[in-house]
């Protein structure tokens, strides 16, 4: 953990005296004025594994702006998505990717160095694994894993493989605002920081309605696409993008959205574990529609120093500070929020000599971020981690993705659990509370084994 922050740091503040990286990555053209040519041993050879949403946009991101990287291999479960994805390809680069519907197929090509992760969270695993012991190295989306089981087996097995980089989709590790506000809050102004809130208001999302079960889409191999999920007929609300929102698959709004700013929360505090977790919320917005993961949600996580809350809700988007998402450090002078869009202090205030109210700390309005793309510096951070061959670089590793993902986790079974939980660090679960320990398993089904690790 203290390698990452010191990298994102370091990493941060480079980018502010300019959005390139060091001299280790050479200057590149973006797509719209045409790729710098690259000699071929020099090449990165990049497949996809679940090319259909933030799979293709990181390895968008990735061929946009470093010519080095070559993207020669797509796997997906969905013929159609194979095939607008090899023509986005084609589009971009001029060569056709090989296609696969399985992906250890694509983990038996040769000529493979990297594989980007973007397949709905429970094959993260699987695929995670099978990846590295391959021998590539894994740009891994998050959440790592909605399953604590998984987290850990994830954890292990990125020690087992340490010649492989690895990193985590939490581009906001890569966004200079971020290191901004971070060295704001490190400089002591806020006072004691009692109580940070998180949160994601999601306005965009409309009730996902009830549909029949059908049959699969043309083109698409379903049991692969359950892999080790229990077995359910298909269902259209289950596919693609709206699986979020379904706990076989994932943690809704908690593992999606939280993980993003829960990371932010815990590494400003310099915090991992909590001592504690309760939860409560429900279906309250959409209570008949198709989802199962609750659209509105408060969880308290209780540290040693501070407590965090994390509140998500959909169908609306004025949240706390009127931003729709956002970190929120509350001290005694001032209260530090950021967002994705930039950062600002709104001091506390005290009486001052003359008996006027006074700020304790002076005010900073928004500070915009500007017009970076962090998920293009987040990606390029993960090709020079490659070309260095040194995970030191890396601004979002497996340990800070497992730290983020484990904590969204707990905040879903004390949510499903209905009750206060107390987290063991020593032994990595529930304090006398087996019910909850059950919901750290992964449980497979369909034939497929966790992996051993």
């Amino acid at each position: 953990m203290a390698n990452s922050r010191r990298n994102f740091l370091r990493q941060s503040t480079t980018a502010l005296a300019a959005t390139g990286l060091t001299a280790a990555i050479p200057a590149v053209a973006s797509a719209a004025s045409g790729i710098k040519t690259v000699a071929p041993s020099d090449k990165l050879r990049f497949g996809v594994i679940g090319c259909n949403g933030m799979g293709w946009a990181d390895m968008r991101a990735h061929l946009s702006t470093m010519p080095e990287v070559d993207c020669v291999a797509l796997a997906d479960v969905d013929q159609s998505v194979l095939d607008k994805r090899s023509a986005d390809v084609e589009s971009m680069r001029g060569n056709k990717p090989k296609l696969f519907k399985d992906y250890r197929k694509m983990l038996e090509m040769k000529d493979l160095d990297a594989v980007i992760i973007g397949t709905p969270d429970h094959w993260h695993c699987l695929a995670f694994c099978d990846s590295l012991s391959s021998g590539r190295h894994v740009y891994c989306e998050k959440p790592i894993s909605a399953r604590i089981e998984e987290c850990n087996v994830m954890l292990r097995a990125a020690k087992r493989y340490p010649k492989q980089m690895v990193q985590i989709g939490q581009w906001q590790r890569s966004g200079t605002h971020y290191a901004q506000a971070h060295e704001y809050l490190k400089s002591g102004k806020l006072g004691n920081i009692r109580l940070v809130k998180v949160w994601a208001y999601q306005g965009w999302m409309n009730p996902v309605p009830v549909l029949p079960d059908s049959a699969p889409p043309a083109g698409v191999d379903y049991d692969m696409w359950l892999g080790p999920a229990p077995k359910r007929p298909f269902n259209p609300n289950r596919f693609h993008f709206n699986f979020r929102w379904f706990w076989d698959y994932a943690g809704g709004l908690m593992t999606d959205w939280g993980v993003h700013e829960i990371d932010i929360a815990l590494f400003f505090m310099g915090a991992t574990a909590p001592k504690s977790i309760m939860a409560s919320g429900g279906k309250f917005a959409y209570p008949d529609d198709a989802s199962e993961t609750p659209d509105s949600l408060q969880t308290v996580f209780e540290f040693d120093k501070f407590n965090m809350l994390w509140e998500h809700a959909t169908g609306i988007d004025n949240g706390p500070y009127g931003k729709t998402e956002g970190i929120a450090f509350i001290g005694n002078d001032a209260t530090l929020v950021v967002n994705r869009g930039g950062w600002e202090i709104i001091p506390e205030t005290k009486k001052g000599d003359e008996g006027w109210r006074v700020n304790k700390v002076e005010a900073l309005p928004y500070q915009g971020k500007g017009n970076t793309d962090y998920l293009q510096l987040h990606a390029q951070n993960f090709v020079e981690a490659i070309k260095k061959n040194d995970a030191s670089v890396l601004n979002c590793g497996i340990e800070t993705g497992a730290v983020a993902a484990i904590s969204a986790a707990m905040g879903n079974v004390a949510y499903r659990t209905g009750r206060k939980l107390y987290w063991d660090s020593a032994n990595g679960n529930f304090k006398n509370d087996a019910a909850a320990n059950e919901y750290l398993k992964a449980n497979y089904n369909n034939g497929w084994k966790l992996p051993n690790y």
